[in-house]
């Protein structure tokens, strides 16, 4: 594994390039280990290589709308988990419906595919979720006795792999206007979208999305917050105001 991603290093790959090979290879051989093909799968956190620093993309809700609408069912479940509960993709494909509270309106991550626990105890932070949400969520889900969340048409788990082909289908068929570096990740960069622009601290974003400490989020979505020289202008600002309108009153 090294080895190979040395060599996409010397031919000069774009390390966000490497990154993304290395993460789709990783996908492929998890299947394989699923079906007993392998025994373990070599790619790991420990052989990924750097992401590299670019900027997330970050979908309008036309957009969300409209690859939801051009989408199997199985898909507009995950596109919901991604997109308003923040699920990565192996969390989202291993996701039980067990785990999803629909009376209370809580999300309990659990699992990522195809059944192995969660490796953080930030990553099984409960995430709440509006009774909008759990009404538009059931309308997904395939009727039945099966236990995940995302199924295909005869109650059997959807794989990462095949999920992310089907959202590659729906981009390429033109019946939405994404980008085609668009992946099941850039959902999850919506829902920290919107939280920022409803007005969500750090605090609360990096709790939505699970993430380890506040650094990453910022990292990742630090520029999404609004200006922050405005912001300490404008503080500024309500207090000298009141002083200078006294002023003019006395002159």
């Amino acid at each position: 594994m090294k080895a190979w991603l040395a060599k996409l290093k010397k031919e000069g790959l774009k390390d966000s390039y490497i990154h993304a090979l290395h993460a789709r290879l990783s996908q492929i051989l998890g299947d394989a280990v699923h079906d007993g093909v392998l025994a373990r799968n070599p790619c790991s956190r420990k052989t990924a290589p750097p992401g590299g620093k670019q900027k997330c993309y970050v979908a309008t809700t036309e957009q969300l709308w409209a690859l939801y609408d051009a989408v199997p069912r199985r898909v507009k479940t995950a596109i919901l988990l991604g997109a308003f509960v923040g699920l990565r993709i192996s969390e989202a494909c291993g996701a039980l419906k067990t785990d999803m509270d629909f009376i209370k309106g809580v999300f309990h991550p659990v699992r990522q595919w195809p059944d192995e626990p969660l490796k953080t105890g930030m990553s099984t932070m409960d995430v709440p979720v509006s009774q909008e949400f759990v009404m538009l969520l059931s309308t997904t889900i395939l009727p039945g006795d099966h236990t995940h969340l995302i199924t295909d048409d005869y109650g059997k788990p959807v794989t990462p792999n095949t999920l992310e082909r089907d959202i590659r289908l729906a981009r390429e068929s033109g019946a939405v206007d994404l980008p085609e570096t668009f992946t099941f990740q850039d959902l999850r960069h919506y829902n920290a979208s919107y939280l920022i622009a409803s007005g969500a601290d750090i605090k609360t974003v990096q709790a939505r999305l699970r993430h380890a400490s506040a650094k990453t989020t910022l990292d990742v979505y630090g520029h999404l917050w609004p200006d922050a020289d405005e912001s300490s202008r404008d503080a500024m600002n309500t207090i000298l105001t009141p002083r200078l309108e006294a002023l003019g009153q006395s002159a």
